[in-house]
């Protein structure tokens, strides 16, 4: 395993990964690292466009809801990266959870997003579900060097956002936090 894995798995801290029943909505996804011989990346995906979906279009890490049928929110991120990305994370070593965070669009009530790392030495396959379009890999030491730094304007306002270019790719908002995150936990 490259130093990058090895950092992870000696600083994401094991925790429970049930949610606790408090009737707020939950989402998991998985951040799952190949370790490339050029460096490590991250499995990404661009959402479908649907009307009524916020993030629809948008470059996500594969995840989606909580349900109940799940047990707990690890599952639920194995479960969505399947089905988004035909992905199987069984042979993928499990690295942990990263902090949760919460998206600044998901509406009344909001929702909790709970990151799980998860490795790989082999390039697994992807073929994309009914709720992707397209997936690719991130060079994680591209995105920390700077490179890819840029701004997105939030369409229809001024606001802008800090937020990763690559390949024609806008990587911002949550997806970009939760790849910052894990890029912190990583390095050295």
């Amino acid at each position: 395993m490259s130093p990058f894995v090895e950092r992870l798995i000696g600083r994401l801290p094991a925790r429970d990964t049930r949610p606790p029943d408090d009737g707020r909505r939950r989402a998991a996804v998985a951040a799952v690292v190949y370790d490339d011989p050029t460096g490590p990346r991250v499995l990404m995906m661009k959402r479908v466009e649907r009307i009524g979906d916020p993030w629809s279009g948008h470059i996500a890490l594969p995840g989606g809801g909580y349900q109940a049928s799940d047990g707990d929110l690890r599952v639920t991120a194995i479960r969505e990266t399947q089905e988004e990305l035909n992905v199987d994370l069984a042979d993928a070593r499990f690295v942990g959870p990263l902090p949760v965070l919460s998206p600044l669009s998901a509406g009344p009530g909001g929702v909790e997003v709970t990151p799980f790392a998860f490795a790989t030495e082999q390039l697994p396959a992807t073929t994309p579900g009914p709720e992707a379009v397209s997936a690719f890999w991130l060079p994680l030491e591209l995105a920390a060097s700077g490179t890819l730094d840029a701004e997105y304007v939030y369409p229809g306002t001024a606001r802008t956002f800090p937020c990763w270019s690559y390949e024609g790719h806008t990587i911002w908002g949550l997806t970009w936090r939760i790849l910052r995150d894990l890029l912190a936990a990583g390095r050295g």
